[in-house]
């Protein structure tokens, strides 16, 4: 399935139950961060070997995939309401962040 028929699913769910009238750009932004803070709560005390490992658990890989899901779907939506072309955005901040991080070829390109 298409990010646009994604969208196009994720809107016609909302209007099902007259949920657009939510579906301001603040109340979107303001639900993705609540969600992305859910998805961060998994891995909040977890060390970074173990935050590696989180799928290998059934339980833990749900959770994640489900927190992955509500982030994909309130961006989804922001970007609908907006009108932002989400691949669009995203190929032309990759192209600004190649200009403003070049590959150093050493790998410690933070540097």
């Amino acid at each position: 399935m298409s990010l646009s028929q994604l969208q196009c699913r994720l809107a016609e769910f909302a209007r099902a139950r007259d949920w657009e009238q939510y579906h301001t750009p603040k109340n979107l932004a303001a639900a993705l961060s609540v969600e992305a803070g859910e998805l961060v709560e998994i891995f909040q005390w977890l060390t970074p070997e173990e935050s590696a490992r989180v799928m290998e658990r059934p339980g833990t890989a749900h959770r994640v995939e489900d927190e992955v899901a509500d982030v994909l779907a309130y961006l989804l939506q922001f970007c609908e309401v907006l009108g932002v072309d989400v691949l669009k955005a995203l190929a032309a901040k990759i192209e600004r962040n190649e200009k403003r991080f070049p590959a150093t070829g050493s790998g410690h390109s933070m540097k």
